[in-house]
């Protein structure tokens, strides 16, 4: 496993005051990113990375890290309903694997089940049409799992100082 891949419970302490997260959902044809506010409590949907090659799609996903300054990245782990781990886990472990290669930064992984369909559901009825939400369900999604991590940050530190 790549040493930079740690639990959430890990990441609380390393982080500096403030800093941004950023929240990635791996999907076969996009990758829709989100990123937090310093003070971890929004995370609001950014871009989407049309997929292409996994150089490319690494080097943009690296430069949009770069360019909001993120200390970690959330990563949906797209479990299946019962818990268990089916082909699209692995393929996004193997990309992890490959992306520790390229950047310094944290991985932590993050249960995405039912994000995508959450999400499109809120956009339905918030009454988007079918091309708004092919459009924004990608990184919607990725600001929805980056929504659950940094609540769970917060809940852990609320714990902590409790």
């Amino acid at each position: 496993m790549a040493a930079n891949l740690i639990e959430l419970v890990e990441l609380a302490p390393r982080l500096p005051r403030l800093a941004r997260l950023l929240g990635v959902d791996l999907g076969t044809k996009t990758i829709g990113l989100a990123v937090s506010d310093v003070e971890r409590r929004l995370g609001s949907p950014v871009k989407t990375i049309k997929r292409t090659k996994f150089s490319a799609d690494a080097k943009e996903l690296v430069a949009c890290a770069d360019e909001f300054d993120v200390a970690a990245l959330v990563i949906g782990l797209p479990l299946n309903m019962d818990g268990s781990e089916g082909p699209r886990v692995q393929a996004t472990r193997a990309f992890v694997r490959n992306m520790a290669a390229l950047t310094p930064r944290p991985f932590v992984f993050w249960d995405e089940r039912l994000s995508t369909a959450a999400v499109t559901r809120s956009l339905i009825e918030q009454d988007a049409s079918r091309a708004k939400r092919a459009e924004v369900v990608d990184r919607m999604a990725a600001a929805y799992i980056l929504q659950g991590a940094l609540d769970r940050l917060a809940k852990m530190a609320r714990d902590v100082g409790a």
